[in-house]
């Protein structure tokens, strides 16, 4: 059998599989919904990672009783501490997709992706916030990445219920006055705030806080100081992770790659990415703050390439398979 990785990029929001040769070639490519085992559980995240598997292996050509891979590179949200990512290793082991299989946070997947060596440090904001980084000597540091029990703060659906907490305050009086309140209410169709906040208790209507996060970042730009507030306090806690994470592996002073990703992150405008630029600039001069501009299930393939030994060249032709992501100005 030619060697294969079958590598996973398991989100919150969408899962992305390809199924990729030793030399590069991309044979497969599916997509399906998010299905972090945190969210979803790990059965129903088994049975979507299983469907999309086989789909990729029947779109590759490949009969029913073929192995669809050497080896399983599936780099996941939700695989957030060593006994999780155990878990999901052995669940997936027992799939036989592949002879061998390694599982780890999806943000790895991110900084391979960004980098040429998988080293360095990787931020992702999306639907929550991660942040891992990778010294040259094999070394680690991680977050916990658990929410606010955890100590987290940031991601969509935080920074949109932030949006909606403001706004209810700036109508009640217990806050500071903010464009967020009228737009709110449009975005609801309401004559005031109270009226949506009645409507959501009850499930008239659905809370979506992740919607509310592009709302803000709108807000923001028209030079609203309490949205704006919001958009500090994120680049705030993006420089903090990567900071903090460059501290504790001692590469302050390092030349080193800051990678940045997430939908949150690349989707606006480099108002984030360029903030975040600048204040690590001043904390560690040497550091290079790139946007991540393949989608990340790249990054699980080349990782997947890396643990079979691939040559230099199924790297870039991995990449040249993939149209550039959009990245934000200034990235």
């Amino acid at each position: 059998m030619t060697d294969r990785v079958l590598a996973i990029d398991g989100g919150n929001s969408k899962t992305a599989v390809a199924l990729v040769d030793v030399e590069g070639r991309v044979l497969a490519q599916v997509r399906g919904p998010g299905a972090s085992p945190q969210n979803v559980g790990l059965a129903r995240s088994l049975e979507v990672f299983e469907g999309l598997a086989r789909a990729a292996a029947r779109q590759a050509g490949l009969s029913a009783d073929q192995r669809i891979a050497t080896h399983t590179a599936a780099y996941l949200a939700g695989a957030d501490l060593p006994k999780e990512e155990e878990d999901l290793r052995a669940a997936i082991e027992l799939r036989g997709w592949s002879e061998t299989s390694v599982v780890g946070n999806d943000t790895f997947a991110l900084l391979r992706a960004g980098t040429s060596d998988g080293i360095g440090v990787a931020v992702v904001c999306g639907a929550g916030i991660n942040c891992v980084a990778v010294a040259r000597d094999g070394r680690t540091h991680r977050f916990p990445a658990l929410g606010r029990i955890s100590g987290d703060w940031g991601g969509g659906a935080h920074i949109g219920s932030e949006a909606l907490w403001l706004a209810v305050r700036a109508e009640d009086g217990r806050g500071a006055p903010t464009a967020l309140l009228p737009a709110l209410i449009d975005h609801y169709g309401t004559r005031t705030i109270a009226e949506a906040v009645e409507r959501l208790h009850f499930e008239q209507v659905e809370f979506d806080p992740h919607v509310l996060c592009p709302l803000l970042f709108q807000v923001a730009a028209t030079g609203d100081a309490v949205a704006h507030g919001v958009v500090d306090r994120l680049v705030e806690e993006v420089t903090l992770l990567a900071s903090v994470s460059l501290q504790r592996l001692g590469l302050l002073d390092e030349q080193v790659d800051v990678v940045l990703g997430g939908g949150v992150l690349t989707g606006t405008n480099g108002v984030v990415v360029d903030a975040v630029r600048d204040r690590l600039r001043d904390l560690t001069p040497l550091a290079q703050v790139r946007v991540v501009d393949v989608p990340p299930v790249v990054g699980a393939a080349l990782l997947g390439l890396d643990a079979l030994g691939a040559a230099p060249t199924a790297e870039l032709r991995l990449r040249t398979a993939y149209e550039p992501l959009e990245v934000a100005a200034g990235g």
